[in-house]
């Protein structure tokens, strides 16, 4: 029999023989159904009985205080446990299949993944002793599932059956639980025997063995005691201070791992060099609702949460970033696997995958700050709650529903999406402008720029200052985010390249200002001017928001500003090569990876006397090349790499 949840709450604020907590009492055998798009209020504890549910598909509020309560009981009046049933407040996943669409941040969109939330505040930990159970399902991470675990109280070896899969306590097995310590700059192992949300804080980074592990495709119910929030608040000081991570990573740490075969930091464009891996700090949400970051630098925000030296936030995985091999193995890609936002320097408006902000139940993310001195900041994770899909204003006054910040800025950022024959998306890069804006290669400026690995295939490269690539850095890195100076760059080039067009066959261009898309059609910003684009063979033309155009060409050039024929005539830069030198993990050695355009190649390598140790001729460059060099020689090398047209690659190897 179904009751109304609003009969029920008004009989047991008047009846409640256990008034001092629990304003709403759920009894035995009735079913309290919560619709999609509701939001349930209540003003103290609440206790479900016996078999008794609430079916969550919308937004339950629970604002209590130091005496209220949150109790799931058996009809003698006792505390359920895990073990024992649970299962009376149940988190629903509205559109389950729909778990890869991430919602548009717009309060006008109609979001395409919904499911139920439940929020606490003001309630005790020791009052609150209710088993939820809440639905899970999310893109497969390959190796490790990252993941926040938000209960407390609750044996790691649980994970086991609710998920599918037996976890055990043997490092490198891909059955083991990780989570990551901030301070030391390592994933530590987490025992089956240990207590989730005891000893550690609710809001730590886990890491699931994913062999085995199948969340994308069925439905998970995870069950546990929810977590307080009071407390629920961290001081971002110390990740990685003390960290030696050693020439090129190559340090040891407690576990007898390199650091470089983990430690990643997308926010340096150098690794291992200054704050390279350092005051990088990662977090799972701990809380049964949503997460909003888009305001975590903007001084305005009335939430109390302000970090005025984040340099940039990683974000959930892409869900076209998971590869399986022929072995049945998975991995992720590249850096653009994840998603990110940075924030422009002197701004407080975010840049990038903006559609990410909102942290989901469960999510994770990893927040760089910039290393700049001054008062650490506080991270109050309880400030960040929200019910709704999108962001808020920072100017609105906090609550779980508040509007999102509509406020026209300048920053100017173009989104250039990779669709397959499909219309499917394969890659995206971004191309952001602004006043303060760095152009070109800079160490000591706040950036907005992310970088890309050497296997995505569509990105941008660093930009001389008078347009088209500094070839001091092509060999380097390149770009998901790049970012110039508005008024010094104006009609000059951003080199975007596109290293599959075999499956990228289209762009869709997408432009926000300030955070906030411009309509449909529309070419011209509040500047007045506009974002372009020219193919290889093409003629300059503007990107309209939305338009979806065929690829022609590896090569486009994206401007913010109609260029002059001066500009375009001077700025007619050699393409820039693929083939780089990296560290592969896997082999613990370093390969060359080749340029797609290569058909074969010469390398040598030199030591630092000038003496030729490798010499090879006539490579083929359909694979990588190993180079094989003694690990117990801690000596420096030059690699030099010639394509069969001429084309020259040289690098340096730090051992």
């Amino acid at each position: 029999m179904r009751k109304s949840l609003f009969a029920i709450g008004l009989l047991t604020a008047i009846c409640s023989v256990q008034a001092q907590n629990v304003l709403i009492h759920v009894d035995d055998n009735a079913t309290t159904y919560v619709s999609k798009g509701t939001l349930v209020y209540s003003g103290g504890g609440l206790q479900m009985r016996g078999t008794g549910v609430i079916e969550n598909h919308g937004n339950f509020m629970i604002q209590g205080t130091t005496t209220d309560s949150f109790k799931t009981i058996t009809t003698s009046n006792v505390d359920k446990t895990e073990s024992s049933g649970g299962g009376n407040f149940i988190n629903k996943l509205n559109e389950p299949t729909a778990y890869s669409t991430y919602n548009t941040n717009s309060s006008s969109a109609t979001p395409a993944y919904t499911y139920g939330q439940l929020f606490i505040s003001g309630v005790p930990q020791a009052n609150i002793t209710g088993i939820i159970d809440q639905e899970y399902r999310a893109v497969n991470h390959g190796t490790y599932q990252q993941v926040g675990l938000p209960f407390y109280d609750k044996t790691a070896s649980t994970l086991s059956s609710e998920l599918g899969k037996t976890f055990t306590n043997v490092r490198h097995s891909k059955n083991e639980i990780l989570w990551n310590n901030n301070t030391n700059v390592v994933a530590q192992n987490f025992g089956t025997g240990y207590k989730i949300g005891v000893g550690l804080d609710g809001f730590a980074y886990y890491m699931l063995g994913g062999l085995g592990l199948d969340v994308s495709n069925t439905t998970r119910t995870l069950k546990g005691r929810p977590l307080t929030d009071i407390g629920a608040s961290t001081t971002l000081q110390g990740a990685g201070a003390n960290v030696n991570f050693g020439t090129n990573g190559n340090a040891l740490n407690q576990y007898n791992e390199k650091y470089y075969s983990y430690v990643q930091d997308e926010f340096e464009t150098t690794p291992w060099v200054g704050t390279y891996g350092k005051n990088v700090y990662q977090f799972g949400n701990p809380f049964l609702t949503n997460l909003d970051l888009s305001n975590i630098k903007n001084p305005a925000t009335t939430d109390g949460v302000y970090i005025p030296n984040v340099q940039g936030v990683r974000l959930e995985i892409s869900p076209n970033a998971v590869q399986t091999t022929s072995g049945g193995t998975t991995t992720t890609g590249g850096n653009s696997a994840y998603k990110y936002i940075t924030f422009a320097a002197g701004s407080s408006t975010p840049t990038g995958d903006i559609n990410y902000m909102m942290v989901r139940p469960m999510g994770t993310f990893v927040i760089k700050l910039d290393g700049s001195s001054g008062t650490p900041p506080q991270l109050n994770f309880a400030n960040l709650r929200r019910f709704n899909y999108y962001t808020r204003n920072a100017t609105t006054a906090y609550t779980v529903t508040a509007n999102k910040n509509t406020t026209l800025g300048t920053v100017k950022q173009l989104g250039v999406i990779g669709l397959d024959a499909n219309g499917n998306e394969v890659a995206r890069t971004y191309y952001v402008v602004y006043p303060d804006g760095a152009t070109g290669h800079s160490v000591n400026a706040a950036k907005t720029q992310v970088t890309l690995d050497v296997t995505d295939v569509l990105g941008t490269y660093e930009e001389a200052s008078t347009g088209g690539v500094d070839t001091n850095y092509q060999s380097q890195y390149w770009l998901y985010i790049n970012e110039a100076n508005e008024a010094n760059f104006k009609g000059k080039n951003i080199k975007m390249k596109n290293f599959d067009l075999n499956t990228i066959k289209s762009y869709k261009f997408e432009i926000l200002e300030n955070a906030s898309p411009i309509n449909n059609g529309v070419h011209t910003l509040s500047s007045g001017i506009g974002f372009y684009y020219k193919s290889q063979t093409g003629t300059v033309q503007p990107a309209l928001q939305g338009a979806v155009i065929p690829v022609n060409g590896a090569e486009y050039d994206l401007y913010y500003g109609e260029p002059s024929s001066v500009v375009l005539a001077t700025n007619e830069t050699k393409s820039p090569s693929r083939t780089v030198v990296v560290y592969n993990p896997g082999i613990e050695n370093y390969i060359v990876r080749f340029d797609p355009n290569w058909k074969k190649a010469d390398i040598e390598v030199y030591d630092m006397s000038g003496k030729l140790v490798i010499a090879k001729k006539a490579v083929n460059t359909s694979t990588d090349f190993v180079i094989e060099l003694d690990s117990k020689l801690k000596n420096s090398y030059v690699v030099k790499v010639v394509s069969d047209k001429g084309e020259t690659v040289n690098t340096k190897i730090l051992k």
